[in-house]
């Protein structure tokens, strides 16, 4: 535990739920634990106990990606907790592929067909999960982010054409989405076990995330948004080249500063926590910090993305790992871009490099 979380309150401390088990977090509420073959191991989904139309059954609150161990723990989760009940819908948070990988198979019942059910999810979330699932490439793979990345600085050979190879990396982790949703907006209330849920927008991880707060029992199930150990990869990517993420997401983690102090938040990644005010603090501090190496940099030279790198990142990355090391950076010189603090250059070389404005 570093000395930030010990800033934060663990209430199930280190107990984890096995694969294909869940825990019980809040009344009606169950935190599964699935796998991923990333060095991040693992993404919390979640279980709530519902009612619709009269008919008991689930709520399904993101999938984890296609792969055959975690179908295989949901199918032990559909036999041996859901009970007979049905699943009711398939809510997903946003359209990252460890969350929106497997809701298609959700939501057709899984390998038995047990149920069809709608997913329900935001419209800027779907659409993007709709364009990269059809497997012309991504943000982490394909031609485009080979061409995007080498433009920032990015010289490595190798890593480049290892992304170019990339280009059915989101299709093969989601081979297939739901023909029809259901749409969630800022403010929605969902109706979900005899508690209202509020729909919370979040913007810079994704285009559009939803994650779910219920004032009544203090819950918030904060999706990628809010994580209680690492910070939420924010990113500019091919599709949107002249982003500015990092800036929508700070703006976005004001609408969490709303909420209750002792709030307990169950996030995608690492453990249930309260501290969301202070968690909240530290991640503004940890960006305010980067964006000050950033500036130090660019007053000394012209920078790339590529020679922020090594200044955020302390350590070997793999090329999954490098994409978002390369997005994250490129995140933080745009905020200072776009603010008027720096001004862009094309070098002969074709590369982009950032200096401070005259």
């Amino acid at each position: 535990m570093n000395a930030l979380e010990h800033q934060l309150d663990y209430p199930f401390a280190d107990a984890l739920p096995e694969p294909g088990q869940v825990r019980e977090v809040a009344p009606g509420v169950f935190w599964v634990r699935m796998p991923l073959p990333f060095v991040l191991d693992h993404i919390n989904l979640w279980l709530l106990r519902d009612e619709i139309d009269g008919q008991a059954g689930w709520t399904v609150v993101d999938c984890g990606i296609a792969d055959e161990t975690i179908k295989a723990n949901w199918e032990r989760v559909f036999d041996e907790v859901l009970h007979a009940a049905p699943v009711l819908r398939t809510i997903v948070t946003h359209c990252h592929p460890d969350h929106l990988g497997l809701a298609d198979w959700i939501c057709n019942g899984g390998a038995r067909e047990r149920w069809n059910v709608r997913l329900w999810i935001t419209l800027g979330e779907y659409m993007l999960g709709r364009v990269m699932a059809a497997g012309d490439g991504s943000n982490a793979g394909g031609e485009g982010a080979a061409r995007h990345f080498a433009r920032h600085g990015l010289s490595d050979e190798l890593a480049l054409e290892k992304l170019r190879n990339r280009r059915d990396y989101y299709s093969k982790l989601v081979p297939s989405m739901p023909a029809q949703y259901r749409r969630m907006r800022e403010g929605d209330v969902i109706r979900i076990g005899g508690n209202d849920w509020r729909v919370v927008t979040g913007y810079g991880h994704s285009p559009e995330h939803a994650a779910l707060f219920c004032e009544a029992s203090r819950v918030l199930i904060s999706g990628d948004m809010v994580l209680p150990r690492i910070s939420t990869n924010v990113s500019v990517f091919d599709i949107e080249p002249e982003g500015n993420p990092l800036a929508l997401y700070l703006e976005s983690l004001g609408r969490y500063e709303q909420m209750p102090a002792d709030t307990l938040v169950l996030p995608s990644h690492g453990r249930p926590f309260r501290g969301l005010h202070t968690r909240i603090a530290q991640l503004r501090a940890h960006h305010e910090a980067r964006l000050a190496e950033v500036r130090a940099a660019c007053a000394e030279r012209p920078v790339s993305a590529a020679d922020i790198v090594p200044l955020m990142f302390k350590r070997a990355l793999d090329v999954h790992q490098l994409t978002f090391a390369m997005g994250e950076a490129l995140a933080h010189l745009h905020l200072l871009w776009l603010a008027g603090e720096l001004e862009r250059e094309v070098g002969t070389d074709a590369i982009v490099r950032f200096t401070p404005a005259s």
